[in-house]
């Protein structure tokens, strides 16, 4: 089977398993096999994909030409191919938890939701797969009109409010900036190609450097850097399937990715450093970092807590960029992958912890470890990846940051990433503690004779927290991607 023909499967499938999804509306179990099968193909098609570009191949497909000189085309290197393994391969595992949740919360719409999720796969798949800025901005407009119905799922007042929030910002913070900085690139380089080492160097003035990378990193609203960061806490009332879509599978990645693409394969880290960098972007990062970690320890809602969570640490992929060291960026990159397997893994939990207790407060929850040990020793698991211990993921992803702090002198970001390591902890170790070691509230409640959530969300939450310490353990997939992408030998 060719690459090109590869990558149109891998967008296909996702698109494809829509009309039978819907056509099975009122067979639940067939319209759920479905969602899980065209998962697992189209892992397959990304996997098959992975080992061309780990072997050094990078495999294109035009499209077509949107504007003259301006093509639609696919084009698949290091960083996007580990996007696309993350957003392929949880897509299965979330299908599996949602069956769980979906059916013991008696959730309505459900064939609507699987259907919906698909389309935002193949379009994070689009966004991994872009090889030019044109394509990439198509596929993350997409993106955000596609997990709308997912955002305003619940059908409530509450649930259309956030969708409000969620499309304003979204939407504007891209026609606002992200598409202004796309329309000064193209002036000024002749060409949006994604290419190693940017496009702008000896074409962009000194003066400009600045602004126009400001455009882009504000312009992608996905990453949350505050300001524009309400969407993702206000998206909290969607279901918790779609909280993980959000917050590990696609959404928040693709603007981490963005931000990481525009900076590496637009500007380049030669231009950058040469113009003095630009430390107010990486002050910027430091100062969402710590707010948000001060913010999320103030929240006794657990979904809350964690919406604020992902805010903090997702600007750390921001602030790995910013530093433009070339260890830095690969762990900005290592943490796109490794933060998605600890929170969804949080995200999962709380969901679970939800279905079957209906407890939604931390402050409710003492004791409840030991009603639900799977489910909050997966908490365990991702709590401690976040604050970046091993033996889990964000252990790795943080060393590679930290490393590159130091080896660029930036001493303000090493106190940034200690000051908001201890905030982490600060904020997750007591709900750990209290869960397993608190006592529980007996006040006739019928909730407090509850057990595990059902079998299949208990069984996805166990593989993500697998998945995040087997990621501590065997780390050299990502890093081999990471250093591709900075041009370090594997």
């Amino acid at each position: 089977m060719t690459p090109q023909t590869l990558i149109l499967l891998a967008l296909a499938i996702p698109v494809a398993c829509i009309g039978p999804v819907l056509l099975a509306r009122r067979r639940p179990d067939l319209r759920e096999a479905f969602s899980l099968l065209a998962g697992i193909a189209t892992f397959a098609c990304v996997l098959l994909l992975y080992g061309m570009v780990a072997a050094g191949e990078r495999p294109e497909l035009v499209l077509g030409e949107m504007l003259p000189g301006l093509p639609l085309v696919l084009r698949i290197e290091p960083l996007g191919m580990l996007f696309a393994l993350i957003a392929s391969g949880l897509w299965p595992v979330t299908t599996l938890y949602a069956i769980g949740y979906m059916r013991g919360h008696h959730e309505k719409n459900q064939t609507r939701f699987y259907a919906f999720f698909a389309l935002a796969i193949s379009c994070a798949l689009g966004i991994a797969f872009s090889g030019n800025m044109l394509t990439l901005f198509v596929f993350y407009e997409a993106l955000t009109i596609g997990t709308f119905p997912l955002v305003t799922h619940a059908g409530t007042k509450a649930a259309k409010r956030a969708g409000r929030v969620y499309l304003g910002i979204l939407l504007g913070t891209s026609v606002c900036f992200l598409l202004l900085a796309i329309v000064w690139t193209w002036t000024i380089a002749g060409t949006l190609d994604f290419v190693p080492g940017g496009i702008l160097a000896g074409k962009v003035a000194d003066w400009a450097v600045a602004p126009l990378l400001a455009l882009y990193v504000f312009g992608i609203g996905k990453a949350a850097l505050m300001p524009f960061h309400r969407w993702l806490p206000a998206a909290m009332v969607a279901p918790t399937p779609v909280s993980a879509l959000l917050h590990a599978v696609a959404v928040v990645k693709a603007g981490v990715f963005t931000v990481l693409k525009v900076t590496v394969h637009i500007f380049g880290l030669d231009l950058l450093n040469a113009g003095g960098g630009v430390p107010w972007l990486a002050g910027a990062a430091g100062f969402t970092i710590i707010a948000a970690s001060l913010v999320a320890m103030s929240k006794d809602n657990l979904k809350a807590r964690l919406a604020y969570s992902t805010i903090s640490q997702l600007s750390y992929v921001v602030l790995g960029a910013m530093i433009l060291a070339p260890l830095s960026v690969m762990g900005a990159s290592i943490h796109i992958a490794a933060h998605a397997f600890g929170k969804i893994t949080l995200f999962f939990a709380a969901g679970a912890v939800m279905v079957a207790s209906h407890k939604t407060e931390i402050s409710q929850m003492a004791g409840i470890g030991r009603r639900m040990p799977w489910t909050m020793g997966a908490f365990a698991v991702g709590a401690l990846s976040m604050i970046g211990l091993p033996p889990t993921a964000g252990f790795v992803s943080k060393w590679y940051v930290l490393n590159g702090a130091v080896e660029s002198g930036h001493m303000a970001a090493v106190g940034v990433v200690i000051v908001s390591t201890l905030l982490n902890a600060a904020y997750f170790l007591p709900i750990i503690h209290s869960a397993f070691f608190g006592e529980e509230k007996h006040d006739g409640d019928h909730r407090n004779d509850h057990g595990e959530a059902p079998l299949p969300a208990v069984a996805a939450l166990v593989i993500t927290a697998t998945a995040t310490v087997a990621f501590f353990v065997a780390p050299d997939w990502a890093i081999g991607l990471g250093g591709d992408l900075v041009g370090r030998a594997r």
